[in-house]
């Protein structure tokens, strides 16, 4: 299997920032998962000559080159043409794509011009990489011990491809198998993981031990190749033994989503039920757990109660709490937790209240200090956080806060 990847995405809009290569990070991320290191990240505009140069170059340096985009009907669509040419190759006419691709347009009902079955002239010899959720197949091929994959650019269209074809080509080119489990942690940062790890990271040879930052939180990627899956797992299970007791309650689950599904999940599967009253977060946790199918269960609904008044008639805090220590403080947060729990009939109550920014509040309070609060039938448990200026990073960490609230009490872990 390759060892060094090399991707280049092709296209002027990228350049010009119209719009965000995610297909890059998609496609570094699954890559990572099979033991492939991604060197070099290239952007190149739909310019011919441009796109010559950087593959002499990313051949030089690397033995799986992925490209994305241009690989489309119309005239600038010219990535196929000069990466085959760049390997000496040929493009000839792909029948089977071409059939694809007047099937797709007779299934949308829609005519089809000429220039689309340009799109089905493809690299002499090459891999055909059928494309289920566009027109423009992939393809690829190996020469000269480097592998050659290219996509189309389209994010959904690319993931779809990466999924159930690239990463297939992949696998059943390499030799044995390589795998991999991360390991999701919240409440402590990918620098203090490293710091903790290095030594143990620097000796490992296989399994191998990674930490990567994500928004709010961290990632444990543990890699290990073998000769079958069975081996690879048995390599990994004493490495993710150690990170568990070394980490325990940090670590809020493995090879999944994020928090919200975590804590969506344990909802769900425990059967109890969650309100939420939010003020700086103005909603932001009834949104991530509306996003996920199947909360009606569990999600009786929220409030976002920006103003004391909203906070006094809608969630039933008291006038007295609100007069005495303000919107942003712990018994506040309290009583958004435990009134929101009441109103809503739910078994949890979960509330916020704090200072996002960029400014600080009437009393004074600085930007970045949120109480979280989670209350049952019994007991309220506050968070009191103390953040940075940035408001968007205040209100998501404000979020996860609140999820991992949830997350903890459900699991029989300590909350606060």
């Amino acid at each position: 299997m390759a060892h060094q990847a090399e991707l280049i995405a092709v296209g002027t809009e990228l350049l010009l920032g119209s719009i965000a290569n995610t297909d890059a990070q998609m496609l570094s991320q699954a890559l990572a998962g099979l033991g492939i290191n991604v060197y070099y990240h290239t952007v190149v505009g739909d310019n011919p000559q441009r796109l010559a140069q950087v593959m002499e170059q990313a051949k030089q340096r690397a033995d799986l080159i992925i490209t994305t985009g241009g690989l489309g009907p119309t005239c600038d669509d010219l990535t196929k043409q000069v990466v085959a040419g760049a390997f000496g190759r040929k493009l000839v006419f792909h029948e089977e794509s071409a059939q694809r691709i007047r099937n797709y347009f007779a299934h949308k009902n829609r005519p089809m011009s000429d220039n689309n079955l340009q799109q089905a002239m493809l690299p002499e010899g090459c891999t055909v990489l059928d494309n289920d959720w566009g027109t423009a197949p992939g393809c690829a091929w190996e020469q000269d011990g480097i592998t050659v994959v290219m996509l189309p650019g389209p994010p959904r269209e690319c993931r779809a491809m990466l999924e159930h074809r690239v990463l297939p080509y992949l696998r059943d080119k390499g030799e044995g198998e390589i795998l991999s489990r991360t390991l999701c942690l919240f409440g402590i940062g990918e620098s203090a993981i490293e710091a903790q790890l290095r030594t143990e990271m620097e000796s490992m040879t296989n399994p191998t031990l990674a930490p990567y930052a994500k928004e709010g939180s961290a990632e444990l990627r543990i890699t290990a190749k073998g000769g079958s899956r069975a081996e690879c797992e048995a390599l990994i299970a004493p490495v993710e033994q150690a990170l568990r007791q070394r980490f325990g309650a940090l670590i809020y689950g493995a090879d999944v989503k994020d928090l919200t599904e975590v804590a969506c999940k344990l909802l769900l599967e425990q059967g109890v039920t969650l309100a939420t009253a939010e003020s700086c977060t103005g909603g932001m946790i009834a949104q991530r757990i509306t996003d996920l199918a199947g909360v009606s269960a569990v999600f009786k609904g929220g409030v976002v109660c920006y103003t004391n008044e909203v906070k006094r008639d809608l969630v039933g805090v008291s006038e007295t709490l609100l007069t005495e220590y303000g919107a942003v403080s712990e018994p506040v947060c309290r009583g958004l937790a435990e009134g929101i729990r009441r109103k809503l009939g739910a078994d949890l109550g979960l509330g916020v209240t704090g200072v996002a920014g960029p400014g600080s509040d009437d009393r004074g309070n600085p930007v970045g200090l949120i109480y979280v609060g989670l209350s049952d039938r019994a007991h309220t448990w506050v968070r009191e956080l103390r953040l940075g200026p940035d408001r968007a990073q205040n209100r998501n960490f404000a979020t996860l806060n609140g999820l991992d609230m949830v997350r903890r009490y459900l699991s029989g872990l300590p909350v606060e």
